[in-house]
Parts: structure tokens; sequence; C-alpha cells
């Protein structure tokens, strides 16, 4: 890592699609950056089998694949990867001082790329057939499902929006909620209503999602009845919300009530020299093109207040 009394210009948290391109960009203005993996190289993108949305690869890129050529064209600028995990992120000191498991950081900017999970039913079979019939995210995998049975898991607008969005390719499209009503705006709902290829079972929960090699069927369970009922699909979308991993900044940047992160038009959070890009601070979009764009910005931004401190200083 070098020296241990080393100031970093930017230190670049996650290295997803946000990470790395924003390692790139300040790599190019001769920063120097430092990328911290965190746990999952290349991010949730890299569990992707193949995206198929990404400008530039008409024949679709794997997902771990787009990582390595991400990490690659980092490294080939000058960023150095640290394959290790923030553990702690004090904002208090100038610089900024970040600790992980082997060593503490010190940093005149932070760029927060650490992204977010989508929330899991938690019920068997879906971990096992994460890309073979259970999906997170409609826009990226609803291709395959071209003249398919598929079921969608939640109520809320993401799940209607994303139901409505798959009546394109499956042939039908069961939406599971556990109440008794959707939570959906009215327009979705009058939408997802009106459509003939969208069925509702409400007060419904998911009990098992079924398959050897790719998903055949799932187990429900009526709640007020208690009946149980299987039903054949061929995919499985689970729109129960998203879980940005922030934790580290709880109470010390400006967040949204779901711990999203808040940043301005340039990507800069409430605290000088803390920025935010991709998944973290996007509740709304989500896709691997946008986050690279949130992870430019970033880095622009970031090269912009660097500038500003020593013409200032």
């Amino acid at each position: 890592m070098g020296n241990e009394n080393e100031i970093l210009n930017v230190l670049i948290l996650g290295s997803g699609p946000a990470g790395l391109s924003a390692a790139i960009y300040t790599a190019r203005a001769e920063l120097k950056p430092v990328v911290l993996t965190g746990l999952q190289m290349g991010g949730q993108a890299s569990l992707t089998t193949i995206v198929e949305n990404y400008p530039g690869f008409p024949d679709g890129v794997g997902g771990a694949e787009l990582g390595e050529l991400l990490l690659k064209q980092a490294e080939k600028f000058g960023a150095r990867v640290l394959y290790e995990l923030a553990t702690e992120i004090d904002l208090n000191t100038s610089p900024i001082t970040v600790r992980t498991e082997n060593s503490e950081l010190k940093t005149r900017s932070l760029i927060m790329a650490t992204g977010a999970n989508p929330v899991l039913v938690n019920i068997p079979g879906e971990k096992e057939l994460v890309g073979r019939g259970v999906s997170y995210c409609a826009t990226c995998d609803g291709w395959f499902f071209k003249d398919k049975k598929v079921v969608v898991i939640g109520g809320g607008d993401s799940a209607l929006e994303e139901g409505l969005f798959l009546t394109r390719f499956a042939t039908e499209v069961t939406i599971i909620h556990r109440r008794d009503s959707l939570r959906a705006s009215a327009i979705l709902q009058k939408r997802a209503e009106e459509n003939p290829k969208i069925k509702f079972m409400l007060n419904t929960i998911p009990l098992e999602i079924k398959g050897t090699e790719k998903v055949e069927a799932i187990r429900l369970k009526e709640i007020l009845s208690e009946k149980e009922s299987l039903i054949n699909a061929d995919g499985v979308f689970i729109f129960i919300g998203h879980s940005p991993n922030s934790a580290l900044l709880a109470g010390k940047v400006e967040m949204d009530q779901k711990g999203f992160i808040t940043v301005n038009s340039f990507m800069e959070t409430n605290v000088p020299g803390v920025f935010a890009a991709g998944e973290v601070a996007d509740p709304t979009f989500k896709q691997v093109i946008t986050s690279a764009g949130m992870g430019a910005a970033a880095a622009i931004r970031a090269t912009h207040y660097l500038e500003n401190q020593t013409s200032n200083s």
C-alpha cells in the first residue's frame, strides 16, 4: 500500500460500475485514487449472468466480465485496488480517516459507491435459483422470459412498474402481495388492473420456489384460509425493496428515510469532500449505466473540489 502516513487525494469505497468509473476518471486526472473493493468485487452487476443493456456490447457482456474490464481500465490509468472492506469512517478528522480490518487510510476526498442489495424474501429456493429464473430486475432480465409465465412478489410502485414492463415479454404476470390491498400509486394500480396479462393474488405469501436446474413453480399460502397452492412459473421477480449499503455513514451525512445517501446533481453530499454515486445514492434507476454515469460525475466534482482546496490553501 505504501507509506502509512500517505494522504490520498481520493478514496473510493466500492468496486461496482460507479466505483470503478469514478476510479477511471480520477486516475486519468492523475489523482492516484485508491479503491477499496468491499466484499463483492464488481458489485451487484458482477452477479448478473449477462448484461444486455450496457451500451457498446450488442451481444451482451457477462456481469463479472464487465467488472474485470472496468477494473483493468482503472488500473491502466493508475488506480490502486485494495481487496479490503471499510469498517469505520471518521469525517471529523482532516483529512478524512477510513479504517479497514488491516489498515487506516487518510484521504482528502471520499467517494461512496458501496451500492445496495435487494431485500430478500428468504424462502427456500430463492438463493439457489438466482440467475436461473429468480431475478430482482425486470429491466435486466425480462427479455429472457419471452412467451413464458412469471410471478412478481411485492405490492409497491416498483413491483407494479416492473410487472407492467414484464408484460412486454411474458404471456402471464401474477402479482403476489401479502396484504389485502396494494401499496402502489393509484395510476399504476389502474394500469395493472387494465392489463389483460396481469392477475393478482392478494393476502398471499410465498413459501418456496421450486425447481432443479431452473425455476419451475412457486408454493404459496393464502393467509386468511391458510390454504396452500402450487403455481407453475418460469420466473420469479422479487421487488420488496432495496437496502443501501450506507451504514458506515449513518448519522454523518444526510440520507433519506430508507438510508439512501442524499446527493445534489453534482453527486455532493452535505459534507464537503464527500461524494456518493451509484445505488447507495440512487433509489430510482438502479441500472449499470446510471451508476457508471454517477461515478463519472462524482469523480469530476471530486477533481474540482481538490483543485479548489489546493488553490485556496
